[in-house]
């Protein structure tokens, strides 16, 4: 069976804002195509967003430009804002990669108040996190093996987790106590770990396998190995097939995980991403066992504090630089990395590791990317909610826009490739337009939350010149309904534009 991580996400409060965006009906306006664009690529748009049963009720934000001159080549609703769902990680990433640089690497450290005599640490130590999302176990391990190294084998102190290079607000301000304990939904701390290089920081793996025998319990593992979970067990290997998905939930406000229903006899194993409550202290669960692994004892207690301002630093360990993070933030569509970075340019800008400074930073930013701001309204970095607005027109003019910075090619590497299954290449299209001419020549980047899908990137139209587009569908019964409009757009697109030589 497939893993449920790469399963649609699902969001719960529908905020609509009809009086604000107008009409529901998107095929009821009429379409503006300009005459460098032919008739027959107009009769094809017009004609399926009249036909197309799914987008009654809804609302349909296109925008299509020239990739060489910005302009405007179809606009339908093209300056109506509309939730962007993930499209909005494309003004993350750039804002990002504007303020912050390729090169730039999330640091976490290690420092002490005391000294070292005879192998003993004679005060505390402190692990400095500075929001790094690709932190490992292993790194947690390497950390304590260069310590060993130092000559530490006991430290006479306690053993302190500083989280305080971000504020202590874990979740973004919509997210719903319902998406809490997803990986999605994680909470963002400064001293955070990853499980595997996907970097869901601030999450475990449960793995479930059938048992040998029907009536037992599965076999459930947690990765990293930790005891900061609980799992309760409420699973049964039946020999019956037709069984419903297992439900895999943490209960709010605690580390407990609920593993519930029937897995067949002779399935394959089961994995699902669950996020910890309190990453900090998940972390120092993390540690102890890494100094426990590298012979070094403590006399004191794991707890949360702040690294006094004349304490001295012992290790310091870096992440990959941006450049390389981009890849699994972006193909991936890692919510965790988008909030993250919106917190980072807050504290490296404004001095505060924070949504409300870090959000500031990203509008500043967007505005000298020549985004018109003071048509958005920006609640979080990963587009998860509901109350974000932008509209398609905006979003294809940015896409314009940053063509021009150095930092383009690093960008555009960053977006899913359609039809290309190698998932740190095709991400989140690799199982869709997978069939020439679109397959490998669509570069976007997804989006989906409940009752919305979007999609906006590039098209390399085949001896033509490059096409940008922003699609954002609101209001749609079914997200994959969505997704299928959205390939049918592109699909006529590169049709009516191949036809035109």
């Amino acid at each position: 069976m497939m893993s449920k991580k790469n399963m649609k996400m699902y969001f719960c409060i529908l905020m609509l804002y009809i009086g604000t965006i107008g009409p529901v009906f998107a095929v009821e306006q009429s379409i503006e195509v300009h005459t460098q664009v032919d008739k027959d690529i107009k009769s094809m748009l017009n004609e399926f967003l009249r036909n197309e049963e799914n987008l009654n009720g809804a609302i349909a934000g296109i925008s299509i430009r020239s990739a060489n001159s910005g302009e405007i080549l179809f606009s339908h609703y093209g300056d109506t804002r509309l939730r962007p769902a993930s499209n909005l990680k494309l003004l993350t990433a750039a804002a990002a990669l504007s303020v912050l640089g390729e090169d730039y690497r999330f640091s976490t450290e290690l420092w002490t108040d005391g000294t070292i005599n005879n192998g003993v640490l004679n005060r505390n130590l402190y692990l400095k996190g500075k929001g790094d999302p690709t932190l490992l176990k292993e790194d947690l391990d390497e950390i304590a093996r260069l310590l060993h190294k130092t000559g530490v084998r006991e430290v006479k102190g306690d053993v302190i987790g500083d989280d305080s290079w971000y504020d202590d607000l874990r979740l973004s301000q919509d997210l719903p106590w319902t998406d809490e304990h997803t990986y999605y939904g994680a909470q963002i701390s400064a001293l955070t770990v990853s499980p595997n290089d996907d970097f869901d920081a601030g999450t475990v793996i449960v793995s479930i396998n059938p048992a040998k025998n029907a009536g037992e319990k599965a076999t459930i593992t947690v990765d990293p190995e930790t005891d900061y979970v609980n799992i309760i067990n409420k699973t049964e290997t039946v020999t019956k097939t037709n069984v419903e998905e297992l439900k895999i939930e943490r209960k709010h406000g605690t580390n407990t995980i609920v593993v519930e229903g029937e897995i067949p006899i002779n399935s394959n194993m089961e994995r699902e991403w669950i996020a910890v409550w309190e990453p900090t202290d998940y972390v120092l669960n993390l540690f102890k066992h890494s100094l426990e692994k590298h012979g070094i004892q403590w006399s004191g207690n794991f707890k949360r504090g702040v690294t006094p301002s004349d304490a001295k630093k012992l290790i310091n360990h870096e992440s990959i630089p941006l450049a390389e993070l981009l890849i699994p933030f972006m193909k991936l569509s890692n919510n965790g990395h988008a909030e993250v970075l919106v917190k980072e340019m807050g504290r490296v800008k404004k001095g505060e590791g924070s949504w409300e400074k870090g959000l500031e930073v990203m509008t500043e930013e967007l505005s000298k990317l020549g985004v018109n701001v003071d048509t958005l309204v920006l609640r979080d970095g990963s587009g998860i909610s509901h109350v974000n607005l932008i509209p398609a027109n905006e979003i294809s003019n940015f896409l314009y826009t940053v063509q021009n910075k150095e930092w383009f090619p690093t960008f555009l590497d960053s977006l899913p490739v359609a039809g290309i299954t190698d998932r740190l290449v095709g991400g989140s299209l690799r199982h869709r337009m997978y069939i020439p001419p679109m397959q490998g020549n669509v570069k976007a980047k997804t989006g989906t939350i409940s009752t919305v899908s979007s999609l906006s990137g590039y098209i390399d139209v085949p001896n033509e010149e490059k096409i940008i587009f922003s699609i954002l569908l609101n209001n749609v019964l079914d997200e994959d309904d969505g997704k299928d409009i959205e390939d049918k757009i592109i699909s006529l697109l590169v049709q009516g534009f191949t036809n035109r030589q």
